[in-house]
C-alpha cells in the first residue's frame, strides 16, 4: 500500500494521555478528519522529544498519524493553539479539563463529525479569550447532548406532553427532561429532582438560542448552583458515572474562597436582542 495511504495529516485536540511503557505514550485525540482515536506517541516523554510539549491535554495541534496494524502512530506534531490563558491558573485549567473530558466521555472511535470538533474548538477558544465560562459551558453541554442524540426536553412535561408552565417542576434523567409537578406527584422516584422555572428559563433560552444570541446573558450568581447542578445531574445519569472535572472545579473555587461571579437576572422581556431569557417556548 503507497505511504501516502498509510499516513494522514489532520489537526486535533489532546482528549487524554497515558503512560505507556518507558517513554511512550497513549493519546486519545478527537481530530477534524478521523474523528475520535487512539494513538501512541513513541519516546515522547523522552526530554529530546520533538512532539514533547505538543501534545498536552486540551492543546490543538497539527497530527501526522501513520495507520498501524493495532494502533495508530503519532509521528509528528506542531501546536496551532494552546489556549494558553486556560493554562495561567487552576480554574482555567479546569474548565480546559472539563471541556475535553465531556467530548471523550460522549464520542467512541467512529469516524469524523466535524460538527462535534468545530463545537470542540469553539468552547475552548470562547474560554481561552474569556467568554463567561458559566455561558461557554452551559451552551456546549447543551450542544453536545444535542448532537450525541441525548437531548434534554425542556418545553413540555415528558410524561404528558403538556406544556411546562412558570411554577416548580421535576427533572428526570431517566426520561430525558421535566416532568410536570402532576405526572411528578405520580411517578415519584429518586430519578427526579426539583427545578425551579427561573433556572429552567435559562436552561431553556440556551437550548434554542445561537452563542452569538447569549452572549449579552449572565447568570445570576445566586442561580449558577441550580442550573450546574442539573445538568451535571443529567450528564451523569446518561453517562452512569460522575465526571472528575467538575469536582476538581469545586475544590479550586473553595480553596480560593470565592464562588463563581454573576450579574444581576436580566429581566423578563420579550426582546431577545437585548439577550433577556423568557419563559414562553416560542
Amino acid at each position: 500500500m503507497p505511504n501516502r495511504h498509510r499516513t494522514i495529516r489532520t489537526e486535533g485536540v489532546v482528549l487524554r494521555r497515558k503512560n505507556f511503557g518507558e517513554t511512550d505514550r497513549l493519546l486519545t485525540l478527537f481530530t477534524r478528519k478521523l474523528g475520535r482515536v487512539t494513538v501512541i506517541a513513541k519516546a515522547v516523554r523522552k526530554p529530546t522529544s520533538r512532539k514533547t510539549g505538543h501534545v498536552e491535554p486540551f492543546m490543538r495541534s497539527m497530527l501526522l498519524i501513520a495507520k498501524g496494524r493495532n494502533l495508530h502512530i503519532l509521528t509528528q506534531a506542531e501546536t496551532i493553539d494552546a489556549y494558553t490563558p486556560l493554562r495561567e491558573n487552576l480554574e482555567g485549567i479546569g474548565y480546559g479539563a472539563y471541556v475535553v473530558e465531556l467530548m471523550d466521555a460522549f464520542t467512541y472511535e467512529e469516524g469524523a463529525n466535524l460538527t462535534l470538533y468545530k463545537l470542540l474548538i469553539t468552547t475552548l477558544e470562547r474560554l481561552s479569550r474569556g467568554d463567561i465560562p458559566q455561558v461557554a459551558l452551559l451552551y456546549y453541554e447543551l450542544r453536545l447532548l444535542e448532537e450525541v442524540g441525548f437531548h434534554p426536553e425542556f418545553f413540555n412535561c415528558v410524561e404528558c406532553g403538556k406544556e411546562i408552565k412558570e411554577e416548580h417542576q421535576y427533572f428526570s434523567g431517566k426520561v430525558g427532561g421535566v416532568v410536570c409537578p402532576t405526572c411528578g406527584e405520580r411517578e415519584r422516584g429518586n430519578h427526579l429532582r426539583r427545578i425551579s422555572p427561573r433556572a429552567l428559563k435559562y436552561l431553556r433560552h440556551f437550548q434554542r438560542n445561537h452563542y452569538l444570541d447569549l452572549q449579552d446573558i449572565t447568570i445570576p450568581s445566586a442561580l449558577i448552583p441550580q442550573v450546574e447542578g442539573a445538568m451535571r445531574y443529567y450528564l451523569a445519569y446518561v453517562l452512569e458515572r460522575k465526571l472528575n472535572s467538575p469536582e476538581f472545579l469545586a475544590l479550586v473555587g473553595r480553596l480560593r474562597g470565592k464562588g463563581a461571579k454573576g450579574a444581576k437576572e436580566p429581566e423578563d422581556t420579550k426582546d431577545a436582542k437585548a439577550g433577556s431569557p423568557t419563559y414562553n417556548s416560542q
